[in-house]
């Protein structure tokens, strides 16, 4: 049976979910504070947190950094009232493994419990402990895709990242992969370890955006029995567990200058050193990096060593944003509807001509992980064997005005007009996520006031 902890201050809804999942075969321990979660952290092990963003003490965030503290392991979901790009997107820096809108749907809540346990048993056990039962790949990308999910889209920028993991692969460079989040920065850095002659070896991914401080450099190269308070036996350290296998550091540029400096040492001497250790370890890794920022400018910030820098950036993959490639969105869909009909048991049979129209024009910040959510959720909803409109989350049908024919044949200024209207709310989205909705700078940047700029936010229902 497996442990789940949620912490909620309603006391009604964790009643409902303490009923639900105990129904499943779940043991279920209820905290209705951030604090009362983390003591229950502190004496027993859980599979899974289950949290609420909004808690009486902190926020959803920052109870999930204290968590990773404890037990960088377990799998956390955060709940939250409202679907907030932004919001979800800070979770999943900071390690969460999934995010769940309110109202909470039994099955969806169901199928994202489960696959956010099973994915973090595949990351933090089968992978490194059991390293002979990963299967060796052949080069098709039929089967990459259904051994671990690795999709090669349709666009030219999907199969040029293909052809840059088949020719990057048998090699031993190390990798950037710069996307934006949601992108698939994980999979490819996988695709390219499957490919590699390391691929019976173990494939280890850090977040190092979600690495506390204080404890990075126990995580990445392990500690030995009290070199520092709550060192109580010795650890292996990431990096010691990938021995022979690839390493994937994501967002990079999060690591601190003391680890950076050991990173680098890892890269010259292929050693590493335990915390409180005497003796050096000699260690085989290929080291493949990730990040969604500019790390040219992180380096000129001071925020990232240039040394370093020039030893990880042996090759470079770029990967595209979803709206950039839109031949792959309806590929991508249509593989999201097989994934979601098999976990809730539905047979939606495809997408009305709205809904395809409405893809197709909306931003997604959040890229295929978005689209991944909107499909699951809108599988859920849908009561016929089309999706339509109706069951799509309100951002995306507020932000895709779809013409009908009749509106297609009138006069050209009604058309413009709608591209208008598009164009000056993505504008403003873009603006307001640049500056982290600063809204004095947002309103500057736009060369409109703020009272303008309050007005526009109301107009578009943007929620910032």
């Amino acid at each position: 049976m497996q442990n789940i902890l949620v912490v909620d201050d309603d006391k009604d809804m964790c009643l409902m979910l303490s009923r639900f999942l105990n129904k499943k075969n779940y043991a279920v321990t209820i905290a209705h504070t951030g604090e009362e979660g983390l003591k229950f952290l502190r004496s027993t092990d859980y599979d899974l947190v289950l949290c609420d963003y909004k808690l009486p003490d902190v926020t959803g965030v920052e109870l999930l950094q204290k968590i990773k503290i404890l037990n960088a392991r377990v799998a956390v979901i955060i709940v939250t009232g409202y679907s907030d790009v932004k919001t979800a997107v800070e979770t999943f820096r900071f390690g969460a493994s999934d995010y769940i809108v309110k109202p909470l749907y039994p099955d969806e809540l169901l199928v994202t419990i489960k696959e956010a346990i099973e994915k973090n048993q595949l990351k933090f056990h089968d992978a490194h402990e059991h390293p002979e039962a990963v299967p060796e790949l052949k080069r098709t990308n039929q089967h990459v895709s259904s051994t671990f999910n690795f999709l090669i889209g349709k666009s030219v920028q999907s199969q040029d990242v293909q052809h840059y993991i088949e020719l990057i692969a048998p090699s031993d460079l190390s990798v950037i992969i710069n996307g934006e989040t949601g992108t698939g920065k994980e999979f490819v850095a996988q695709s390219i370890h499957k490919f590699s002659k390391r691929a019976n070896f173990p494939f280890m991914a850090i977040d190092c955006g979600a690495l506390p401080k204080e404890l990075a450099g126990s995580e990445l190269f392990g500690h030995v029995k009290g070199s520092f308070t709550g060192a109580i036996t010795d650890k292996q350290g990431s990096f010691e567990v990938a021995d022979g296998g690839t390493i994937f550091l994501d967002e990079i540029g999060n690591l601190s200058y003391e680890n950076q400096v050991k990173l680098l040492r890892v890269i010259q001497e292929r050693k590493i050193k335990r915390i409180g250790a005497t003796r050096d370890i000699s260690i085989d890794v290929r080291i493949i990096t990730a990040t969604n920022e500019n790390l040219t400018k992180a380096v000129k910030d001071g925020k990232l060593r240039e040394d370093l820098y020039h030893r990880l950036n042996e090759f470079k993959i770029q990967l595209a944003p979803l709206r950039d490639r839109k031949d792959d969105i309806t590929f991508f869909a249509e593989h999201f509807l097989q994934k979601a009909n098999q976990s809730l048991a539905k047979s939606v049979q495809g997408f009305s001509k709205e809904v395809s129209t409405i893809f197709s024009n909306y931003h997604w910040h959040g890229n295929l992980r978005e689209l991944n959510n909107v499909i699951k959720r809108s599988v859920l909803l849908s009561t016929g064997d089309m999706i339509l409109a109706d069951s799509l989350p309100p951002e995306l049908v507020q932000t895709s005005p779809v013409l009908t024919d009749g509106e297609m044949n009138q006069d050209n200024v009604g058309l413009l007009k709608s591209i208008a209207w598009t164009a000056e709310r993505q504008a403003i989205k873009d603006v307001l996520e640049k500056v982290n909705f600063n809204k004095s700078k947002a309103s500057e940047l736009l060369s409109i006031d703020r009272k303008t700029l309050y007005n526009k936010l109301r107009l578009y229902n943007i929620l910032a």
